[in-house]
């Protein structure tokens, strides 16, 4: 019988090698944080990326808010058990470079093309995905706060339906137009509503660059929340609900902002392009998107997901991380994605395409919040990131519901972010 073994164990070698190998299996971790269907979107492009590439499996875990996807990514990697890849603000890029979880795109990129690819992005996206020379995210689901603005509201307080406000001052002259009440004297429709939940610090960045203020230095290691320009936006944030009466009191909810939209409580809203499909697909009426209206220049943050590749991956999976980020933030599949979210689509070369130009030629509102990238900032980033990020947001909230001024409230958050930042200077 000994003769047999060595024939045996050949045969069943050759057939192990026979057998296809086990397809890669990667996980996304990925945030749900915009209202519409886009973890049906995810899916499919995860199935159409598999068909294409048989080799690799792509597993989304969904795992709620940009907040709860970052607690949940790093608790993961204390664990060991980061994930593949994930989309994370972009914000949160020196965090994750803090907690030495991610690895520069710089160290996976290898071919010409592959370069080609990742320096194709728009610079302004870039701003909040590049530090130390070395890029860390790829821009994904990105984004600008664009106004959104009821056309037959505009008809029935005798604007032009055509034509939103341009500047700070016709905000105000036409949200007293556009405020109704009834007869017991409550407001039916608010003029403008500005949502002050969820990411106060990105809605109030369209004020402070529009007053031509920064609220951080390039390095991640310095905030000027204090700074005159800052505390005068926030001031004509105030104004428009105390002063002015065109809007509402106190927090406004960022989640319910589309819905109060849609039944005719507010005439113009801000919030993100994100939102653009939902809008579209819900408003029930002739609705239009414009640009920001301008303080002393026009400003919005840039906002939104990147795309991170974790430690914890090996070498050949971190390399078909690669190939699936590279092939969804190709020209074609960017368009797709921006058609069917209302994302930016997030290079130049994606608004070439025959999908794009075909969705723009029956519906234009898309390259507002692509044309305002000229008017972007970087999205308020530093070390320590959401502690820093909450200072703000905790003065921005005081100062909005009248238990600080907005100097007060811009002094302390100022006080608390140096208190955080000093042990990176």
């Amino acid at each position: 019988m000994s003769r047999w073994i060595p024939t045996l164990a050949a045969a069943a070698l050759a057939a192990a090698c026979a057998l296809p190998a086990a397809a890669q299996e990667l996980s996304l971790y990925y945030p749900v944080a915009v209202g519409g269907p886009v973890t049906k979107i995810i899916d499919g492009l995860a199935a159409d990326f598999e068909k294409e590439n048989p080799g690799i499996k792509i597993k989304p875990v969904y795992a709620g808010s940009y907040q709860d996807t970052i607690t949940k990514v790093l608790t993961a990697a204390k664990g060991g058990d980061a994930p593949h890849m994930a989309v994370i603000l972009s914000t949160d890029m020196y965090t994750l470079i803090d907690e030495g979880v991610v690895v520069p795109f710089d160290d996976l990129v290898k071919t010409a093309e592959q370069k080609a690819w990742m320096g194709g992005f728009y610079p302004g996206f870039m701003k909040n995905s590049q530090t130390g020379g070395k890029t860390w995210g790829i821009p994904f689901q990105r984004s600008t706060v664009v106004m959104y603005w009821n056309k037959q509201l505009f008809k029935d307080a005798g604007l032009d339906p055509e034509r939103p406000p341009q500047n700070w001052a016709e905000l105000v002259d036409h949200g007293k137009k556009l405020t109704k009440k009834d007869a017991a004297g409550n407001v039916t429709t608010w003029g403008v509503q500005v949502p002050s939940s969820g990411f106060p610090y990105w809605l109030f960045q369209g004020f402070t660059t529009q007053n031509g203020a920064v609220l951080m230095n390039d390095a991640g290691t310095q905030t000027y929340y204090d700074k005159p320009e800052v505390v005068q936006a926030l001031q004509y944030w105030v104004d428009l609900s105390r002063k002015h009466g065109v809007h509402p009191p106190g927090v406004v909810e960022w989640g319910t902002t589309p819905k109060d939209f849609f039944e005719r409580k507010a005439a113009i809203i801000w919030t993100t392009t994100g939102n653009l499909t939902n809008i579209r697909k819900n408003a029930g009426f002739d609705f239009g998107v414009a640009m920001l209206p301008a303080g002393k220049q026009r400003g919005t943050p840039t906002g939104g997901g990147n795309f991170y590749v974790f430690k914890k991956a090996t070498a050949a999976e971190r390399e078909a991380a690669l190939k699936f980020i590279q092939w969804v933030t190709s020209p074609k599949r960017a368009a797709e994605w921006a058609i069917a979210t209302g994302y930016v689509a997030v290079s130049p070369a994606a608004w070439e395409t025959p999908e794009m130009k075909a969705y723009l030629a029956d519906f234009a509102a898309p390259t507002v919040a692509r044309d305002q990238l000229q008017y972007a900032t970087a999205e308020l980033s530093t070390h320590e990131n959401q502690r820093v990020t909450k200072a703000l947001n905790d003065g921005l909230q005081a100062a909005l519901t009248g238990t600080k001024t907005p100097e007060q409230a811009m002094k302390d958050a100022q006080r608390e972010a140096d208190r955080i930042l000093r042990s990176y200077r």
